[in-house]
């Protein structure tokens, strides 16, 4: 039984002295670490526990879950949303535009939530450590349920105001009103272009996408509301607008909330099917069934898996981990495997070429 250990294979290639295996498992399955040999049925197990971390090396053609680097970005949407919020509040005030306050007050929450996402997507890509396994990945998922949190503390406070003015709006200076949310949708649509193509394959700077698109949309409500108003003098469209914004943001907040807090508690990535991994893993050569299956995420980008898988016969187990990793990959996005073989209640040999057997050699803790 060929054992890899990282992206290597032990019995295809000579190995480095003292070759270092660790296995780490998140979620449902404990971490730990090797610090010496095991001893008689653990030996045996953990003999046939096979390790890939194609994520973080890349993957075949077309494949690829290296984050982008979108500093650049983060960079000119921080700068230009931190400027603008200044002059909208500023004009808000003096056009005494709900509206254009709370739309400040939304852009607000955006800047420290770009903060907030940049400093999650750059603490990623820190390397890992001996105590830090998997380095900081998750913490681009912390970053992702932030910046939900702050979404949805601003939905509050524009609501609270809005329904306080409801019964009781004032003069509003409609035409510094459009002209600065025209500015606005200008701004916060340029940013969110920035991030459009990163959107799908990393929740965090999905969560930055959607605080730019929904700030645009917001101030294209200011601007219609606006003109309504200077159109029917009706000074109460503005807080109503304001609720409308409101619940708007509330909808893409709850979304990001949900979809983050399930990363957070290691639930199965939204868009992969549980039931539909153990179907393809049961389609590979011999294996006859699938047990202690879990998949969660490491980050807002990559996905593991663990598994055993039962294989009465013996022999061709490089083939079927091949088979394996590309299945997981090609099917699923899920570039972090471990899988562990297991003979179940007979042995049987196979019609494959046996592959070379090595002994792993586990060095003892420093």
């Amino acid at each position: 039984m060929a054992l890899r250990c990282g992206a290597g294979v032990l019995g295809r290639a000579p190995p480095p002295p003292n070759p270092i295996c660790v296995h780490v498992h998140a979620g449902a399955v404990p971490a730990h670490a090797h610090d010496g040999p095991h001893q008689g049925a653990a030996a045996r197990g953990h003999a046939q526990a096979v390790h890939t971390h194609r994520a973080h090396h890349g993957h075949g053609p077309g494949h690829s879950h290296v984050p982008a680097n979108f500093d650049k970005a983060f960079a000119i949407g921080i700068t230009l949303n931190a400027t603008f919020v200044l002059v909208e509040a500023l004009y808000g005030y003096r056009a005494n535009s709900l509206a254009l306050l709370a739309d400040a007050g939304h852009n607000l929450g955006d800047v420290l939530g770009l903060v907030l996402a940049w400093a999650g997507t750059t603490l990623s890509r820190r390397r890992p450590t001996t105590r830090r396994t998997y380095g900081l990945r998750r913490f681009s998922i912390l970053a992702s349920l932030g910046n939900a949190g702050l979404l949805l503390v601003s939905v509050g406070a524009i609501a609270a105001e809005a329904v306080q003015r409801v019964g009781k709006p004032g003069d509003i200076a409609t035409s510094t009103v459009m002209v600065v949310a025209t500015i606005g949708i200008v701004i916060n649509g340029g940013t969110a272009l920035l991030f459009a193509r990163g959107k799908s394959g990393d929740m965090n700077i999905r969560g930055a996408y959607l605080h730019m698109l929904g700030d645009a949309a917001v101030s294209a409500g200011v601007v219609a509301a606006a003109f309504v108003i200077a159109m029917t003098g009706l000074a109460w469209i503005d807080p109503v607008s304001s609720l409308i914004i409101a619940a708007f943001i509330l909808w893409s907040a709850w979304q990001l909330a949900l979809d983050s807090f399930n990363l957070a508690v290691d639930a199965v990535p939204r868009g992969i099917d549980p039931q539909a991994v153990r179907v393809r893993l049961l389609a590979l050569d011999e294996v006859t069934d699938v047990h202690h299956l879990h998949i969660w995420a490491l980050s807002t980008t990559e996905v593991a898996l663990t598994a055993h898988l039962v294989r009465p016969c013996e022999g061709g187990e490089d083939a079927v981990l091949t088979a394996a990793n590309e299945a997981l990959q090609h099917d699923f996005g899920i570039g972090h495997a471990t899988l562990q073989f297991e003979h179940g209640q007979q042995r049987l040999p196979c019609q494959k070429s046996t592959p070379v057997r090595s002994a792993a050699v586990e060095p003892s803790r420093r």
